[in-house]
């Protein structure tokens, strides 16, 4: 089941993108970041645990970016991120964004939901108001993915 994060879920929040930042796969996210931005996130929940996690980050009147997917290890291949993004692209559609990106080291996940290769020039106001801040901002390996929503 997808439900919108709450308050009690953040350290769970935290260790599932923990995991993957501290093999370098997912930017790290601090407790506070998850705390502020806690209304952004979605969570899968499997009998009672939380087994995946993704934000909707809202930029502009017209773009979104799908970030923090992360599904338990154990748990792949299951189809939580799929359900995961399909339900932020439902609600970036409900709040009538017309476009979501991800940054994200696994195009071809993306490309099979829809999304498109993009040029991280297309999306300024991630890039100073985030990435120029990153510690991997020169060396950056995330690659841009996009969809237009309609």
């Amino acid at each position: 089941m997808v439900r919108k994060a709450k308050i009690k879920d953040v350290p769970y929040i935290f260790q599932i993108l923990q995991q993957y930042a501290l093999k370098g796969i997912l930017l790290p996210r601090s407790l506070h970041s998850i705390y502020e931005n806690l209304r952004d996130f979605f969570v899968y929940e499997k009998d009672g645990e939380i087994v995946g996690v993704c934000s909707l980050h809202i930029y502009w009147e017209d773009l979104a970016e799908i970030k923090s997917l992360a599904v338990v290890y154990g748990h792949e291949k299951k189809g939580i991120g799929k359900t995961l993004v399909q339900k932020c692209i439902e609600e970036a559609k409900d709040l009538g964004i017309k476009k979501v990106f991800a940054l994200t080291y696994v195009p071809e996940f993306f490309e099979k939901l829809g999304f498109k290769i993009s040029d991280k020039s297309e999306f300024p106001q991630k890039v100073w108001a985030e990435c120029v801040h990153c510690v991997k901002f020169n060396e950056c390996k995330e690659v841009p993915v996009s969809m237009e929503i309609l």
